[in-house]
Formats: C-alpha cells, structure tokens, sequence
C-alpha cells in the first residue's frame, strides 16, 4: 500500500526591482528550479513482436508519457525482485506543446521469465505515489 504525502505549499512575496537579480546566490549552483504542479506520468508496457525476439531474449519497452517535473525515475520489476541489468533508459523529451516531458526505458530479459513472471515498470520521484504498470505474457496476443 503506497502512502499519499501531503504537499506543502508555501508563499513567497518578491519585491519588484529595476535591475535584474540572480538566483545563482539564493540557491547556489547546480540548483534546478521547476515552475508547475507534479504530474505523474502515464506508463505503456509494449513487448517486442515474436519476430524480433532471437537467441532466447525478450525486449519490452516501457513508455512514459505526459509527467513533471523531469526527474521522475523508470525502474523494473520481474516477479517481485528489481532488476537493473539488460536495462537501458532513453533521453527525457520536453513536450513544447504542454511543456510536459516523455521519455522510455528497455529491459531485455530471458524468454523464460517472460514466459513465468509478471513484469512491471515503474515511475518513482521522491515522496510521491508510485506509479506502475505490469504486463504479463498471456495479455499479449500472438505472443
């Protein structure tokens, strides 16, 4: 069960100047500043067709799609253990029409688990719900 944490909003007032201030000092470097609500993402499970499946692996990819801010991290689950090898994470992708940002990752892994485990991608980013999507061979037809 995924605990649901509060947000914390806080009001900030600025004064209004006549010259142009840096926010390099306030907040130091390296800082990122993300200006907008939490959106998490939609997640797709996509396997790879039969045909492109070879020497005994599976490709799925996992897309997702519409979240905010960036750092909204892709993990996979095969059964219930993580798994962090035969994984590959693609660039994140600002969408300049929603300003919302879409990004995948691929996990390879032996056509036997496929065949007897559940497989799920998960969306984390800090505090906030889990986000997952699990596939399972038998909800794919022709597989």
């Amino acid at each position: 069960r995924v605990k649901r944490a509060a947000c914390l909003e806080q009001e900030v007032f600025v004064q209004p100047v006549k010259q142009v201030v840096s926010l390099w000092y306030p907040f130091g470097g390296g800082t990122k500043l993300a200006v907008g609500s939490v959106a998490p993402p939609t997640l797709t499970v996509l396997p790879s067709s039969s045909s492109v499946e070879s020497q005994g692996k599976v490709t799925l990819v996992c897309l997702a799609n519409k979240g905010f801010p960036s750092d909204w991290k892709l993990s996979w689950k095969v059964g219930e253990s993580s798994r962090i090898s035969g994984v590959s994470q693609s660039p994140i992708v600002l969408q300049k029409d929603d300003g919302l940002y879409s990004w995948s990752s691929t996990l390879t892994l032996q056509e036997e688990e496929w065949l007897k485990q559940t497989v799920t991608c998960e969306a984390t980013k800090d505090s906030q719900p889990t986000v997952s999507k699990e596939l399972r061979r038998e909800q794919c037809t022709g597989q």
